[in-house]
């Protein structure tokens, strides 16, 4: 704030019209009139409220500075000036002001590498307001710090003020120059005395670039942050060192070069031992059985893990949520304390307040307008009367989630005292999304080309989870018709059923295999097995009439059905737990599938197949989400294993044969050709024309090791391994004989439907010769092939 009074000073020339008083007796001069100058768009009369000096009245030094302060706090003037005149005996008080200009807008130039929304956050101007150039400043400065905050120490913040219209408005452009990102060429640790600086640096997401890409070493001040009040007191913490803490830390920039150098300066403290321990407080379950959850029995005088110490604190937590009491408080104490020696020691104990147990008095769902109740209540593990459980509850959830008809990830349920002040009310909140809907794509499999789709679905008619289907698949090569409807619960009761009719016409466009029709249709009910919520079993029949024709020679040779029958009848044992579908990111699946064909049941083939599955799903951790149920990107580990089974004579059916290699036909194993796999060995000869019957085997064995990250319900990144074999005969089964594969891969559920796209290295492939000869194979699938 400035004040400007204009010489003679203006109250020494009041001072001087005043009539003369004794020394002891002073008085403040007089001011006869009051003006304003340099205002236009705020007017005289509201300036001169704002002073609040009337004509007439004897003014002292305060009274001024009070004026100016009040024409300040307006916010309305970059500039106030006081001046004095006499004129005709008369004295006239002058506030002289400079109007601030109106900010018309502002707008920001020069951002590529971080987000624009990021920077304009940091700006705090309001448009159609006098220019706050206190805000304006505050605002460079503020971008400025993010920069530095993200790495960008060399980054130039400036702001420009240029004419808007011709009222004197400006707009304010924020110019940013961001320069290069500082990459740390080093970490320091200074004060570690108990463990060398790389293994404290290796704790850190901060670390010094390096020759691999994933190594860049680029400086972000957050990360850094997470370092220092997160990572290195948890490590430190979890091998007895809880009194860790970084003292200091500076981070020298050569802003020429890019380069810098991250000093941390530690106190690592002393080192606790684990002393006693103690229970106090349970009734529920025995000192012994509680005993189980302590992470150091045996360890007693061994260093102290304060994270392996919380980790039992929830362990023992959840276990009695479990069990009803999610009122309980597990209320850890640490008591320290140091033996004769100097050896530090700290006595531990659980402070236990079960509460009471709490049951669940009501189970309310909201957002339902289309699906039935009971749809979603078969989804649900927890009954009202039931002692509540967490982990029931989480289930609940997840196959919720799982039926598919809401929108993800669904509203965390809500569990809400009861009436009686015990109990708990249980809500769970659904948004439904559109179900029924007519599809049309592309696809591109099972060794029939590019094609096209069109389908008719609703997976929820009349609201009770019952699903129609009809689909055409058309193209060059194929004519694909299917009609199907199936019911979860037939008649209210837990038995399911499946009834679909088909008419396909398929010309394959690998290894000339030539056409394939087939019509006919097939029947499933489905049990619960043993009462399983989880496990059914599933019977079947199915019959069909097939027809092979214009395949190569050697197929017409080895594989002859001109106008064969196929009666099959089959059973399948499922177990399926898995949640997040349709790319699971827990629980687990499991198959046993058995068929019978031809023999009592007639038709042209006899012939045994068993088809054994298993899919087991393990989380890895979420990155994001805000810790809401299904939310964020769900990383998870996967393991596949699947193998196959024929006995008897299926040479007129050599499509249920088993051939390994690619993704489009058969059995896939991603780095390899179609057919390249064979009970012969590795051929090398697979990328050409003709087929080959030696390529199909009556028995295999693949594996998967997969590691994906679930970025949504609707798309998945994957690295996987892949490993498998086929064989001539069941009795030649050997999983010890198994070619390599692996890469990385990427599937999205798009409007067209499924694609996914795989990039597989092949490690045992090799040349005509026998020579190894490795190399990477692209894969690519369009269709409803989950």
């Amino acid at each position: 704030m400035r004040m400007r009074v204009a010489a003679p000073f203006v109250l020494a020339a009041l001072a001087c019209l005043a009539p003369p008083l004794h020394a002891q007796d002073p008085v403040a001069p007089r001011v006869d009139s009051v003006a304003v100058q340099g205002n236009a768009r705020v007017t005289a009369q509201q300036i001169l409220t704002t002073v609040s000096i009337a004509p007439g009245s004897t003014v002292n030094y305060r009274d001024i500075q009070r004026a100016v302060s009040a024409l300040y706090r307006t916010g309305q003037f970059d500039d106030v000036t006081v001046a004095q005149q006499i004129a005709g005996g008369r004295s006239i008080l002058t506030f002289v002001v400079k109007e601030r200009p109106l900010l018309a807008g502002w707008s920001i130039r020069g951002v590529e590498k971080l987000s624009t929304a990021d920077v304009r956050d940091r700006v705090k101007l309001l448009e159609g307001r006098p220019l706050d150039r206190a805000a304006l400043a505050r605002s460079t400065g503020s971008i400025d710090s993010l920069y530095r905050e993200r790495g960008y120490y060399t980054a130039e913040v400036t702001a420009v003020e240029l004419p808007a219209d011709s009222a004197g408005g400006v707009r304010v452009f924020f110019d940013v120059r961001e320069g290069g990102r500082v990459a740390l060429s080093r970490v320091t640790i200074e004060g570690n005395e108990q463990f060398p600086d790389a293994d404290v640096v290796g704790q850190m997401s901060s670390k010094p670039e390096s020759f691999w890409w994933f190594r860049s070493g680029e400086y972000d001040e957050r990360r850094v942050e997470d370092d220092i009040r997160e990572r290195l007191p948890s490590w430190y913490a979890s091998r007895g060192h809880i009194d860790f803490q970084v003292t200091g830390d500076t981070l020298i920039a050569d802003s020429a070069e890019g380069k810098a150098t991250l000093q941390l300066t530690v106190d690592e403290g002393p080192a606790y031992q684990v002393g006693g321990f103690e229970i106090r407080g349970n009734r529920r379950y025995s000192t012994d059985e509680l005993m189980a959850f302590y992470p150091f029995t045996g360890s007693a005088g061994g260093p102290f893990n304060r994270t392996a110490w919380e980790a039992a604190t929830r362990r023992l937590g959840d276990l009695y949520a479990n069990s009803g009491y999610i009122y309980a408080q597990i209320v850890p104490q640490e008591t320290r304390r140091t033996l004769p020696d100097s050896t530090r020691v700290i006595d531990l104990s659980w402070n236990i307040q079960e509460g009471r147990v709490a049951t669940v008095n009501k189970i309310m769902i909201v957002g339902n307008d289309v699906t039935h109740e009971r749809v979603i209540r078969e989804a649900i593990v927890l009954f009202p009367g039931q002692v509540f459980n967490r982990d029931a509850l989480l289930r609940s959830y997840q196959n919720i989630s799982n039926i598919g008809f809401f929108e993800q990830p669904l509203a965390p349920p809500g569990v809400e005292t009861a009436e009686n002040g015990v109990d708990v009310d249980i809500v769970f909140r659904v948004e439904e999304r559109r179900t029924g809907n007519i599809n049309f794509g592309a696809s591109l499999g099972q060794g029939t080309g590019v094609g096209g789709f069109l389908g008719l679905e609703e997976p929820n008619l009349f609201g009770r989870g019952k699903r129609g289907r009809l689909q055409w698949q058309f193209g060059t090569n194929i004519n694909d018709f299917t009609l199907s409807y199936s019911d979860p619960a037939i008649r209210e009761s837990r038995i399911s059923g499946t009834v679909s009719v088909y008419d396909s016409r398929q010309r394959f466009t690998v290894r000339d295999l030539g056409r394939r029709r087939q019509t006919g249709g097939n029947i499933q009910l489905g049990f619960p097995f043993l009462g399983a919520r989880y496990t059914r079993l599933f019977g079947s029949y199915g019959l069909q009439r097939i027809r092979y024709s214009e395949g190569s020679t050697d197929i017409q040779e080895r594989f002859i059905c001109n106008n064969c029958v196929r009666s099959t009848l089959g059973a399948t044992l499922l177990r399926d737990t898995r949640v997040g579908l349709p790319f699971a990111t827990g629980g687990s699946q499991t198959s046993i599938t058995g068929e019978l064909n031809g023999g009592f049941l007639g038709g042209t083939g006899d012939y045994r197949k068993v088809d054994v599955e298993g899919r087991w799903y393990a989380p890895l951790g979420t990155l994001g989400g805000g810790d809401q149920f299904g939310g964020g990107v769900q990383f998870v580990l996967g393991f596949t294993a699947k193998s196959g089974f024929i006995f008897g004579d299926a040479s007129n059916f050599f499509t249920e044969l088993y051939s390994l290699g690619g993704v489009q036909f058969g059995i896939p194993l991603r780095g390899y050709d179609e057919f390249a796999i064979t009970p012969n060995g590795f051929d090398p000869q697979a990328g050409g024309t003709n087929a080959n019957p030696e390529a199909f085997g009556k028995s295999f064995a693949t594996f998967t090791v997969e590691a994906g990250a679930r970025i949504s319900q609707s798309l998945y990144a994957s690295l996987f391994l892949d490993a498998g074999n086929v064989y001539r005969t069941a009795r030649q089964w050997d999983p010890t004989r198994l070619y390599r594969g692996a890469g990385v891969g990427v599937a999205l559920v798009s409007p067209l439907g499924p694609i996914g796209v795989d990039f597989g290295y092949g490690f045992d492939r090799v040349d005509a010769a026998g020579e190894p000869n490795p190399g990477w194979q692209l894969h690519f699938k369009v269709g409803n092939f989950f």
